[in-house]
């Protein structure tokens, strides 16, 4: 469904010295500088794939959505989507995507949101029966009905996010594009945000890419994630296979009975005490969880315990650390 190869982009950056006479021999004689905002990136997603594209910022994730959509042309390198190349056959490309970036809209902001859904009907051509159809899918999906009829700059945050999303699927395309979908959301709308992405997802098969520095994003919605990194492709895969690869330590945490002797047991390194609750860190390349449980049991009288995995920020901050981004 998607084949991106070879993609190279750069930049020219202008570039001067702060002050006013600096500003003022820029207009005259400007330097620039480029930036290689992409490097030889290339990978394939397949159609009904959910697909985290991370990295941290200035790595070249919305450079890459954008070439994807069109929106800019690479200096070298193909993209194919649906076979067709988005920044040649624009027009014909846009009919199969949506596209939410999380700071930009799409909606007019002085008219109600339903206004807004009517123009972008005409702009794609949607036949009124089948807009009457998605419109009354997404306004129940995402709990639309109360705000239809609001003018955008009234909305908050998370209701402008939810229209923004039935915006870019009113035409019914393969392919969404996500860029910070959830940022400053709160809980309750980034779950229902959330869900819906899986809803559609499974009743549609629609493609989704997923860009975000939110890794709870990721982890509830995504099993494969692209690593991006200084415009270079650092990692394709799936994102258990990157947790067993990088999760050197489990956290074990036991409620027991009173015990206040020491506990010293192989591998394992007590965080925090009390006399009813025990929270350790246990080194899981060296010796198993279970046998950790297994010696606790004998020294206390436990009446719970928790294992966790380190948060999925933890391991992202590794993969980054260990490629010096």
């Amino acid at each position: 469904m998607i084949k991106v190869n070879h993609i190279n982009k750069t930049f020219k950056v202008a570039k001067r010295k702060a002050g006013v006479l600096s500003s003022i021999k820029s207009l005259f004689f400007q330097k620039f500088t480029k930036v290689q905002a992409l490097q030889d990136i290339s990978f394939s997603i397949k159609e009904g794939e959910i697909v985290g594209y991370i990295g941290p910022n200035g790595a070249g994730k919305s450079t890459t959505i954008k070439i994807m959509s069109g929106i800019l042309t690479p200096d070298s390198g193909t993209c194919k989507i649906l076979d067709k190349t988005p920044w040649l056959e624009r027009i014909e490309h846009v009919k199969n995507i949506g596209v939410v970036f999380g700071q930009r809209s799409q909606l007019w902001w002085d008219v109600p949101v339903v206004d807004s859904f009517e123009l972008i009907k005409d702009i794609y051509r949607i036949t009124d029966a089948h807009y009457e159809e998605t419109l009354n899918l997404l306004t129940d999906s995402l709990n639309l009905h109360d705000i239809l009829k609001t003018p955008v700059r009234q909305l908050s945050l998370g209701q402008r996010i939810r229209c923004e999303i039935a915006a870019s699927l009113l035409h019914n395309p393969k392919i969404l594009f996500l860029d910070e979908p959830t940022i400053g959301l709160d809980a309750v709308s980034k779950i229902a945000v959330r869900n819906f992405i899986k809803a559609i997802n499974e009743k549609r098969k629609t493609t989704v890419i997923l860009t975000t520095h939110d890794m709870s994003d990721i982890e509830a919605l995504a099993t494969r994630i692209i690593l991006i990194g200084k415009g270079q492709l650092l990692y394709d895969g799936n994102l258990e296979h990157l947790k067993e690869k990088y999760i050197t330590h489990k956290k074990i945490i036991v409620d027991h009975y009173e015990y206040q002797s020491k506990i010293d047991l192989p591998y394992t390194e007590v965080l925090k005490t009390t006399p009813d609750r025990t929270i350790l860190s246990v080194n899981i390349k060296e010796i198993k969880v279970s046998s950790i449980i297994q010696q606790l049991s004998g020294l206390m009288e436990i009446h719970d315990i928790t294992v966790e995995d380190p948060p999925v920020e933890e391991i992202i901050v590794d993969l980054y650390r260990e490629y010096e981004i």
